[in-house]
């Protein structure tokens, strides 16, 4: 195999996202927003795929006609299905059944494969069924709930970008709610590169009387890709002073309806990190700055209870 040509430039560089102040009412607070939903696929996972493939690609571990492999609810496999194409690679998606139809079809149209895991499994069949098929067919498991390269590219890049657009040019509170936690991680790494010692708070959907789903599935199967008990990132990392806000899923839905009618066009967990950040803002920093993000864009969302 010969090593990979770029299709396209924009593969290999970064993409600078907006950073807005939303208010969504007079009597609320002002959160800061990171627009993730502007990367190419639409979603804050391009960061992840681009910075693990390109490395992969650089170092020569990853050649054309390579094939990688990723267990993901969704959004993680259509950036690397996007820069698997870029990259001239071949991309498996193993997902559970679950998923939306607009991510399924997201993914084959950059030309990879999806395989789909019996529902009752959740995301660790997915991540099971991955592993068995990386080590029967020596493939590249980008490995996203422990590759340390996850929330690398959000330290280095995500949490610089912030540094650089929000006009105190520090962090009071960061909020994201918590899949595989290179997001709050690795902005919360990065955040402290810059001297700012900001309250790491993880947003938790909760359905109904807010009892979690078990055997490390997600909190509610109505916030997709906020899922408990699967990172290692997560669990190894040195969050100090780290606090949990919970947040009904229904509210959560309803926070990204408000959202998209104010003119953002953003999914689930977008609705569920604005809820949390703005609970954190009345609660712990009432005069600091608040910074959460918007992940992905709501066109993959049209078939799930947000649009209901």
């Amino acid at each position: 195999m010969h090593a990979p040509t770029l299709r396209h430039c924009y593969a290999t560089e970064q993409i600078v996202t907006p950073l807005v102040p939303v208010q969504l009412s007079p009597s609320e607070p002002t959160i800061w927003c990171k627009l993730e939903y502007h990367n190419p696929s639409g979603s804050t996972k391009d960061r992840i795929a681009r910075f693990i493939l390109g490395k992969s690609v650089r170092s020569g571990q990853l050649r054309a006609g390579s094939e990688v492999v990723e267990a993901s609810s969704g959004s993680t496999s259509i950036s690397l299905a996007l820069m698997a194409a870029q990259f001239d690679l071949r991309f498996l998606a193993v997902m559970p059944e679950t998923v939306s139809s607009e991510r399924i079809k997201m993914i084959k149209a950059f030309g990879a494969e999806v395989r789909l895991t019996p529902a009752a499994e959740g995301v660790a069949g997915a991540i099971a069924e991955a592993a068995r098929h990386t080590e029967e067919r020596g493939a590249f498991a980008t490995d996203q709930f422990a590759n340390p390269d996850n929330p690398a590219a959000h330290r280095h890049q995500t949490a610089a970008e912030i540094i650089a657009q929000v006009p105190a040019r520090t962090v009071d509170v960061v909020v994201s709610g918590v899949g595989t936690g290179g997001t709050l991680v690795g902005l919360y790494q990065g955040f402290c590169d810059f001297g700012c010692r900001p309250v790491p708070v993880v947003a938790r959907p909760t359905h109904g009387t807010g009892a979690y789903e078990a055997e490390c599935s997600s909190f509610s199967a109505r916030i997709p890709g906020v899922v408990d008990c699967l990172s290692t990132i997560f669990r190894e990392a040195d969050l100090a002073d780290r606090v949990a806000i919970d947040i009904d899923d229904e509210e959560a839905l309803e926070t990204a309806r408000r959202l998209i009618r104010h003119g953002f066009p953003v999914g689930p967990s977008s609705g569920l990190n604005f809820a949390a950040a703005t609970r954190a803002a009345r609660e712990l920093r009432p005069d600091g700055v608040v910074v959460t993000v918007f992940p992905d864009r709501m066109e993959r969302y049209f078939s799930t209870p947000l649009f209901d």
